[in-house]
C-alpha cells in the first residue's frame, strides 16, 4: 500500500486556459444580417449568426470560449445592438452583453446582474467592423412535428415492457472471449494485458477468496499515471512493476476516503448480474452505479461459490437489442422518428443565460495530456472533444485512450504536463484493436439525425458516444452518450 498526499491528489484544475467552453450565443429580435462580436475574439471578427431552423427571427452562433469574464455585442442589420434580457453594462463604448464562466467548467454561473456599471477595455472600430460585414441568406428547412407527450410516454412503456421482458443471458453471443484478471497480478502488466486484448475493463478474480471482487478500467490507470506525476506520492515507477491490483484498490480506497473508523479501507461492493436478471433491471444497475458495463455471473450453487464469468453486459449490447427488435416495427415506437435535436437527450452548448445547465469542455491537440487527464477525472465525462482552431471537431480523447501509454512502458518516459494530446492520439495510432476500430471512434452526426439513427450507430460496439456537430463546419453542438440515450427511453 502507499501514502498520498490527500489534497495534491484531488487537485484536477490543471491548466484552465487550455479549456474551451463552446457557448450558443442567441439574438431573437429578428434581422436580416446578425453578427457577433466579442472580447473572446479581441474584438477583431464579425462571427456570422445563422436563423434557426423554423425560426426565421431567431439568430444563432456556436463560439467557444474560455473560462473568465467575457463582453460581446450584436450587429444587426448595420448596427451595433445589445441585448436587454441578458446581463449588460455600461462602460466607455456605450452598452455591451457579459458572460461570466467560472474556472471549473463543471460549472456555469453567469453571475453578472444586469445593468452593473463599471470600465470597459473594449475597443470598438465600428467602421473596421462594417467592412467585414457579408449579407448572407439563409435557407430554412422545414419544421419537424414536435411529439405529443402521449407519444413519448407510448414509446417508453413499449421499451420498459420490453426490457423487462428479456433477460441478459440473451446478451450471450454464440462464441467469444472474456478477460478476468487475478487481483494479485502487477498493475502494469495488467494494463499492458488490457491494451494488448484490445478491452477497456477486465473483472477481478480473488483466488485466495474464490470469487471475482471487482473490475480493472482504464480509470484506474489514469489514477496511477496522475499519482505517479504527484510529488506528495510514495508511488514510484519502480513500485509500480510489483505494486498489484489488489494493493492498488485499497490504496485508492483511502485516495477517495473510502475508510472506515478504524482507518480500514472500506470494501467496495461487486456490481455484476446474472444471466437470467431481465435487461430493465440490468440497465438501471448500470445507470444508479455510473457504469456502462458489469460482468455476467453465474453460479450453480446457492451459497455462490464456484462462479462461471459468463459475459460482460453493456449498455451498447442491450441497445442493440432494442434496434433489431422494433426495426421492423418503427411505427410502434413514435420517438424513434423525432430529431435528436428535438428531444432532451445529451449534453448541449448552452444558451447564455441558462444557468442550470452543464457545459461543455473541449481541448486543443496542443493542450497537454495532463489537461485532458485531469479534466476527464474533474468532469466525470468518458471522452473530451478535441477541435481545430476553427472549433471544428478533429478527434476525440477517451478514457481507454490511456491504455495506449501502456505500450512498451510508454509512461515511464513521458511527462504528462508536455506531452500533447495529439502526440498522445499518434501514439496509440496503431494500438487501436477491432474492439474499438479507429473509424468508429470520432462518430457524429446532426441535430436533425433522428432518434433511431442514433441509436442504431451507439449500438455499434466501440462506439461510446456521439457528437453533435454543426452542417458543413463541424462545430460541436452537443453530445450523446449510451446512458443519455437509456436515461431517456426509461423516463
Amino acid at each position: 500500500m502507499f501514502a498520498t498526499n490527500m489534497d495534491s491528489a484531488r487537485d484536477v484544475g490543471g491548466a484552465p486556459s487550455t479549456v474551451l467552453i463552446p457557448m450558443r450565443f442567441v439574438w431573437p429580435y429578428g434581422g436580416r444580417s446578425v453578427f457577433l462580436s466579442g472580447s473572446f475574439a479581441r474584438w477583431s471578427e464579425l462571427i456570422p449568426m445563422t436563423p434557426v431552423e423554423g425560426c426565421p427571427t431567431v439568430f444563432q452562433a456556436i463560439y467557444s470560449v474560455t473560462p473568465g469574464y467575457h463582453q460581446y455585442k450584436f450587429f444587426v442589420d448595420g448596427e451595433w445592438r445589445h441585448d436587454e434580457h441578458q446581463p449588460y453594462v455600461s462602460g466607455e463604448y456605450g452598452l455591451v452583453n457579459t458572460v461570466l464562466l467560472a474556472t471549473d467548467p463543471n460549472f456555469f454561473h453567469p453571475n453578472v446582474t444586469p445593468e452593473i456599471t463599471s470600465g470597459s477595455n473594449m475597443e470598438e472600430d465600428t467602421e473596421a467592423f462594417r467592412r467585414l460585414v457579408r449579407i448572407t441568406d439563409g435557407n430554412l428547412t422545414d419544421v419537424v412535428p414536435r411529439i405529443t407527450e402521449g407519444d413519448l410516454q407510448g414509446s417508453r412503456h413499449r421499451i420498459s415492457v420490453f426490457l423487462s421482458a428479456h433477460t441478459t443471458y440473451e446478451l450471450l453471443p454464440e462464441s467469444g472471449k472474456v478477460v478476468a484478471l487475478d487481483v494479485d497480478l502487477p498493475v502494469k502488466q495488467a494494463f499492458h494485458i488490457l491494451h494488448e486484448q484490445g478491452i477497456p475493463l477486465a473483472p477481478l478474480w480473488d483466488f485466495s477468496k474464490g470469487q471475482f471482487v471487482g473490475v480493472l478500467t482504464a480509470s484506474d490507470f489514469i489514477l496511477i499515471l496522475r499519482e505517479l506525476g504527484n510529488h506528495g506520492s510514495n508511488l514510484t515507477e519502480e513500485e509500480l512493476e510489483t505494486h498489484t491490483i489488489a494493493a492498488w484498490k485499497e490504496g485508492k480506497a483511502y485516495l477517495n476516503g473510502q475508510i472506515d473508523g478504524h482507518g480500514r479501507a472500506l470494501p467496495r461492493r461487486f456490481i455484476h448480474a446474472g444471466p437470467y436478471d431481465n435487461m430493465k433491471d440490468v440497465v438501471l444497475k448500470l445507470l444508479q452505479n455510473e457504469v456502462a458495463t458489469v460482468p455476467i455471473i453465474h453460479s450453480s450453487s446457492e451459497d455462490g461459490t464456484f462462479p462461471q464469468l459468463l459475459h460482460l453486459a453493456s449498455l451498447s449490447g442491450i441497445l442493440k437489442c432494442i434496434c433489431r427488435y422494433f426495426r421492423h416495427s418503427s411505427s410502434s415506437l413514435p420517438i424513434l422518428q423525432a430529431p435528436i435535436g428535438e428531444l432532451h437527450v445529451g449534453t448541449w452548448v448552452p444558451e447564455i443565460g441558462e444557468s442550470n445547465c452543464r457545459p461543455l469542455a473541449m481541448l486543443r491537440p496542443s493542450a497537454s495530456l495532463s489537461a485532458a487527464l485531469n479534466l476527464l477525472v474533474q468532469a466525470q465525462v468518458s471522452s473530451i472533444p478535441i477541435v481545430d482552431d476553427n472549433d471544428s471537431l478533429v478527434d476525440i480523447y477517451c478514457r481507454s485512450d490511456i491504455t495506449a501509454l501502456a505500450k512498451d512502458r510508454a509512461y515511464a518516459h513521458i511527462n504528462l504536463n508536455e506531452m500533447t494530446i495529439h502526440q498522445a492520439l499518434q501514439l496509440g495510432q496503431d494500438s487501436y484493436s477491432p474492439f474499438e476500430p479507429r473509424s468508429q471512434r470520432c462518430q457524429m452526426c446532426l441535430r436533425s439525425d433522428s432518434l433511431h439513427k442514433v441509436m442504431e450507430r451507439l449500438a455499434n460496439p466501440g462506439v461510446r458516444r456521439l457528437v453533435i456537430v454543426e452542417a458543413g463546419s463541424k462545430r460541436v453542438e452537443g453530445i450523446v452518450s449510451l446512458s443519455d440515450i437509456f436515461k431517456f427511453l426509461l423516463g
